[in-house]
């Protein structure tokens, strides 16, 4: 399951704190933290930049655009074009007026839909990277969507795996609902697991990230 070259390069960097952030950054970060939009964590925001910086994908598709604050830190450190998808109109609206106050439009193309329904709209493109960071109860439809875009020795990232801990918690204390998203999260790790086509690894970063490569 693990490519292990991969693995030590990540091991050697993933505490490594690139991060950088300008007045504008700090104004868009903050709106997040402060009306609890679950923008990426510090430390899996460091560790998906220098996964970047190593891979140097030309071109990256995020499921979950929110207001567009990792999309837009990872324009700033790459020279990749992104694609992000927001089915949220108030989201959208509010990432595409981050973007053009940070003048990325050119290089971040905001697709304002569900990810599920989007795929026409993407499938004449090649990815070298696929960043999943949206509804949680579908990353599994999300994977089998859009990993068809994948470029040969492309790679998969998924935030959110470890749910704020809760996928390794007890789930008799959740409500209903919550039970059935952690379970869904749990069944798509096990996908991940099992899936032959890709070599995945789960650190524990942030709040959880794996990085499927694809074999």
């Amino acid at each position: 399951m693990k490519n292990k070259a991969e693995i030590s390069i990540f091991n050697a960097i993933k505490s490594t704190n690139i991060l950088s952030y300008n007045e504008k950054l700090i104004k868009i970060r903050q709106y997040g933290i402060d009306n609890e939009i679950p923008i990426i964590r510090d430390e899996g925001l460091a560790f998906l930049l220098n996964l970047i910086k190593i891979r140097n994908p030309k071109k990256i598709l995020e499921i979950g655009t929110a207001i567009g604050y990792s999309s837009i830190m990872m324009a700033l450190n790459s020279n990749s074009i992104i694609y992000t998808i927001e089915r949220d109109q108030n989201m959208y609206n509010i990432a595409i007026s981050n973007i053009n106050e940070l003048n990325l439009n050119d290089r971040i193309n905001v697709i304002f839909n569900d990810a599920l329904l989007s795929y026409d709209e993407l499938k004449d493109n090649q990815f070298d990277m696929i960043f999943i960071d949206a509804a949680k109860a579908q990353y599994t439809k999300f994977f089998e969507m859009y990993e068809p875009l994948l470029t040969k020795n492309g790679i998969i990232v998924c935030d959110n795996m470890l749910f704020h801990g809760l996928t390794e918690d007890d789930e008799s204390n959740m409500s209903r609902s919550l039970r059935g998203l952690v379970r869904k999260l749990n069944d798509f790790k096990e996908y991940l697991n099992k899936n032959e086509k890709y070599d995945t690894t789960l650190f524990d970063i942030g709040d959880g990230i794996s990085v499927s490569f694809l074999k």
